[in-house]
């Protein structure tokens, strides 16, 4: 469902607070997913490791956010979006710092994994409440401003990179992050509120008294009752308030759109995690020095960021699915070519920020389509199980990559074969009916 009031005012300060601290968080998980690429060529010097052994750490984050979108966000939709939240903070928080001690690949392994854990249960909760919080007319925009975070979080970590791994190893960059994450924690529990949507569609003791306050908060008109709700909130607990979500998402209608969905984010993930694990380390095979592979991976988030927000100004004016389609197809244009261009590093950085100006922007837009294509009751719930079945394509992405190479493949021929997960994910998403995700 979505608040009458939010529709039909004018953009509070509370509903850009929110917007605000959600950012934050996405840029903290844009630093805790990139510090380990950044990481990279040194901890391979240091612990003396192979191509494949990196792959199976990059891969057990990715095993973490999988099993966190899939078994733990969809409790979200049962326990509310902001102590979902704060929970997860607290998994990353612990999980960071603990990585800064790790001493060999399995326990880098195990903690990274821990840490996927929180990752991938706040990136569905966090995506919710920047949907129930934005009006239609900028949810969007909203919505990209919220994933733009991501690609600030990993050029953040890149500059700090440049400075802290020469002379202090690569540590300090989990134990900064780490640090944020439980900072966060009292931002969190001072000043973001809790969804309205889900506390109208909760039913709750007290839910009328608490939504009229965020209301009055917003300078809006207060609830004489509860608005009706579009379906029952899921109120079993645990294993059984999964199941029950994931029936939901798949019965009648949506079971098509819900089936798309999932093949659209595993195809998008496959690509983008390709390109975040390896293309640090692959500039740097190219001939050029730490320092300027370093700025490759800069440039690699700053075209994330731009075309994140091109995207969603884009998708307002044009159609989501026609823009996100063609982001998609032109991702896998870049895509072809960049493998083969053996060029000055200013060449090779500005190919870097187009080919992640399309490739993010088109996978920031699935975001959009997941937010939209669920009422609130299980919103999260939608959100994350997609989320969960691309970290499919993300868990597979970064080591099937690892093994091309180690069996010998050119880096060109690596980048021809991630082209084809773009062409199927823009195909997938222009096949879906407009009137699925208005």
């Amino acid at each position: 469902m979505q608040i009458k009031q939010i529709d039909e005012s004018p953009l509070s300060a509370l509903q850009m607070l929110v917007l605000a601290i959600c950012f934050v968080l996405n840029l903290l998980d844009g630093m805790d997913v990139m510090a380990i690429s950044y990481s990279a060529p040194v901890i391979t010097a240091e612990w003396s490791i192979t191509r494949e052994a990196l792959g199976i750490v990059f891969s057990a984050a990715l095993v973490g956010m999988t099993i966190g979108a899939v078994f733990i966000s969809p409790l979200t939709d049962r326990i509310g979006r902001r102590k979902m939240i704060m929970i997860s903070l607290a998994m990353i928080g612990v999980g960071m710092i603990a990585t800064s001690f790790a001493n060999s690949v399995i326990s880098m392994g195990i903690l990274r994994l821990l840490t996927g854990l929180g990752i991938g249960s706040i990136l569905a909760s966090s995506t919710s409440m920047v949907s129930e919080y934005s009006p239609n007319r900028l949810r969007n925009f909203n919505i990209t401003i919220y994933h733009s975070g991501y690609p600030i979080g990993a050029i953040l970590t890149g500059l700090i990179a440049t400075l802290v791994l020469t002379d202090y190893g690569w540590r300090p960059l989990f134990i900064m992050a780490g640090v944020i994450s439980f900072g966060m924690l009292p931002v969190v529990y001072f000043l973001l509120p809790e969804s309205l949507d889900f506390l109208v569609t909760s039913r709750r003791p007290g839910a009328l008294e608490q939504a009229n306050a965020i209301l009055r908060r917003m300078r809006m008109a207060a609830f004489g009752e509860l608005p009706p709700v579009e379906e029952k909130l899921i109120t079993s607990t645990g294993v059984r308030a999964v199941l029950e979500g994931v029936r939901r998402l798949l019965e009648g209608r949506r079971k098509i759109p819900t089936m798309m969905l999932w093949a659209a984010f595993m195809m998008s993930f496959a690509t983008l995690y390709f390109l975040f694990s390896w293309v640090v380390i692959l500039a740097r095979d190219s001939g050029l020095a730490i320092e300027d592979a370093l700025y490759a991976g800069i440039a690699q988030n700053l075209g994330a960021f731009v075309g994140t927000l091109i995207l969603g100004y884009l998708s307002n004016r044009f159609g989501l699915r026609r823009i996100i389609f063609i982001f998609f197809m032109l991702a896998a244009v870049v895509i072809v070519p960049y493998g083969f261009v053996k060029t000055s590093v200013a060449i090779i950085l500005i190919l870097i920020f187009l080919l992640m100006f399309f490739v993010q922007g088109a996978f920031a837009g699935l975001y959009i389509v997941a937010a939209r294509l669920y009422p609130t009751e299980i919103r999260t719930t939608g959100i994350g199980w997609a989320i969960g079945f691309g970290r499919i394509g993300a868990i597979f992405g970064p080591s099937i990559a690892g093994f091309l190479l180690g069996a010998g493949l050119s880096i060109s021929w690596t980048f021809v074969v991630f082209a084809i997960p773009m062409v199927i994910a823009g195909l997938t998403i222009i096949k879906l009916r407009a009137t699925e995700i208005s």
